[in-house]
């Protein structure tokens, strides 16, 4: 591990001065902890400069896959939300892009995220069971044609840019699916669409390649990602929605699936 003033984890900075504008939650930048040989080296913002410091490092309680990018509350760093990545994540300008990306999960976890999981019938279920990874491991209708038939149809009008045709597609979605499944749809394409959808501007500004994994079939949980990012560009296009107010931005997506 190179030392904190040396570490290309340090471009963050430059990186974000060229894309903070997008929106606001990128003018914020959360801990890192990066995952090495069973430890946490964890990094956080220097109190009055902007330059991250290595703080602390900390066993990792469970092996960290090489290549993990996520965020998550960190019991070795006061459980504060924290990024988690490996090293190679500093090779190149789509790593850094990637960084981002997991900072808006950290925004969103600062910005109401418990507080509309609680709003989830799915959540409560799955807390009953003692079900912590429901958000991975739910088992959403995928192939189902009630589900992937108006969903292609939908990621084709949007990428068109079709304003009847999507709400069409939207609302047969939303009288195919039970509750339950229409919440586990908004709700991955409201936690990972945003985060999909300013990555997007965030590489579109840097001039790398935008991420759209997941738009064929078969279709996944990658494909709400994609899903959720083209339904948010479209509601702040076509229904004026402001993407600064996310909590709102959730309601809005329930509120107009159907």
């Amino acid at each position: 591990m190179k030392p904190d003033i040396d570490h290309p984890i340090q471009i963050i900075f430059q990186i974000q001065a060229r894309i903070a504008d997008l929106h606001p939650f990128l003018e914020k930048v959360f801990p890192i902890a990066i995952a090495e040989e069973g430890r946490f080296f964890i990094f956080d913002k220097a109190p009055l400069e902007p330059r991250y410091l290595l703080v602390k490092t900390a066993p990792t309680p469970m092996p960290i896959p090489q290549g993990v990018r996520a965020a998550f509350p960190l019991e070795a760093y006061d459980n504060q939300i924290v990024c988690v990545v490996t090293e190679d994540v500093f090779d190149t300008l789509d790593g850094y892009a990637t960084i981002f990306h997991e900072f808006i999960h950290c925004q969103q976890f600062e910005h109401g995220e418990t507080s509309l999981k609680e709003t989830l019938k799915i959540y409560h279920q799955a807390q009953a069971k003692n079900d912590f990874m429901w958000e991975i491991t739910y088992p959403f209708p995928y192939q189902t044609p009630q589900f992937f038939t108006p969903y292609a149809a939908f990621l084709e009008a949007a990428d068109g840019e079709e304003p009847e045709e999507v709400l069409k597609f939207r609302e047969k979605l939303a009288h195919g699916l039970d509750r339950e499944d229409l919440e586990y749809l908004v709700w991955q394409e409201w936690k990972e669409g945003f985060a999909r959808w300013i990555e997007n501007r965030i590489r579109s500004r840097l001039g790398i390649e935008e991420n759209h994994a997941g738009k064929e079939q078969p279709f996944s949980r990658v494909s709400l990602y994609e899903g959720g990012s083209r339904w948010i560009d479209f509601l702040v296009k076509y229904n004026k929605i402001n993407p600064e107010n996310i909590v709102d931005l959730f309601h809005k997506m329930i509120k107009l699936k159907g």
